[in-house]
């Protein structure tokens, strides 16, 4: 479950969720740039895993094709955990990510991860481009968890297989924001990893669910739940809360329904939006599974929730537009690792 060189804070693991942003003024092609140095500074920093997400139709996110940059980041680092945070299975056809991920761990072996959610990671004019039709939707989930689960597996049944892919050992996440999720990866006894940092009102809920419904399979002995979270550290507590204004823009944008690139920050949010936006910004990014401030903030908000949702790893997105303060930030939580 853990890469070799992982470290830990206060007794967990933390791992990096990759968004891939693409700031106001730049383009994918440097975007990727600061992924590679960001995933390569994490590795050396005891970071146990990178994730990137699969989004599509968003301007200021790179990672549309997620396995593919999943392969360019496992390529340029030799030992952290690379893998999909997640992969949004009903916009594919289950053979083609199995054999996607067959190949990605027969180049990067014992490093692959292969995180699944059910949303389509967009609208639905954007699902239905991706797919050609809306007939296949999330109810068909836990069908095509289980044709995956067939195609990895050492004897799969059926005359279509994948190639690579039959018999590799390729850890299976679950993604939610809800509790169907929760309810499914438990029922399979598989990894859950919940996205706190964008529907923190249904932490608790989701991993009470997962664990007191858990049972235990051949991949997984005993509940096992990753927690997102929001992280930006700064050296002041100035700095921080100024880095902040970079992500609340980005979620106004959502609200508004206009999604741009990530913007810079500014000296005062409160000219930007309504009080009614103010309201659903905070609502998504609460002060709990969104921690800024200085070290010595960062480091006691993060073990306060750590305690709350007894999760067993954390991952960190952190939506920072300039790559110095983006690095800086996860250097900081590495140096409160032990």
């Amino acid at each position: 479950m853990n890469s070799p060189s992982a470290k830990k804070f206060h007794g967990i693991p933390l791992s990096v969720l990759d968004l891939a942003p693409i700031t106001e003024g730049s383009n994918a092609s440097e975007s990727f740039k600061n992924s590679v140095e960001l995933a390569q500074h994490v590795e050396q920093w005891g970071f146990n895993r990178y994730w990137l997400a699969e989004h599509h139709n968003m301007p200021g996110i790179a990672s549309s094709a997620t396995s593919v940059i999943i392969g360019h980041i496992a390529g340029a680092t030799k030992t952290i955990r690379v893998g999909a945070g997640g992969i949004m299975l009903p916009n594919h056809a289950t053979l083609v990510i199995a054999e996607q991920f067959g190949t990605l761990e027969s180049l990067y072996p014992g490093r692959i991860d292969l995180g699944l959610g059910r949303a389509p990671g967009s609208d639905q004019a954007t699902a239905f481009a991706l797919r050609r039709t809306l007939n296949r939707g999330a109810e068909e989930f836990p069908q095509q968890l289980e044709e995956l689960q067939n195609y990895f597996s050492e004897n799969p049944i059926g005359r279509v297989q994948a190639y690579p892919g039959r018999g590799l050992d390729i850890p299976i996440w679950l993604l939610g924001s809800s509790d169907f999720s929760a309810r499914l990866a438990a029922q399979k006894g598989l990894p859950f990893s919940f996205a706190s940092h964008f529907a923190p009102q249904y932490t608790l809920p989701a991993l009470r669910l997962y664990r007191d419904n858990f049972e235990p399979s051949d991949a997984l002995e005993k509940p096992y739940a990753m927690v997102g979270v929001n992280v930006i550290v700064a050296d002041t507590e100035d700095r921080a809360q100024w880095l902040a204004t970079s992500q609340q823009q980005q979620f106004l944008s959502l609200i508004r329904n206009t999604p741009s690139q990530l913007k810079p920050p500014i000296d005062d949010i409160e000219k930007v939006w309504s009080p009614f936006e103010r309201a659903s910004v905070e609502q998504t990014l609460d002060s709990e599974s969104t921690i800024v401030g200085s070290p010595a903030t960062v480091k006691q908000k993060l073990e306060e929730f750590i305690d709350k949702t007894k999760a067993d790893e954390v991952i960190v997105n952190s939506q920072i537009f300039y790559q110095k303060d983006r690095l800086r930030s996860y250097e900081i939580l590495a140096g409160m690792m032990n």
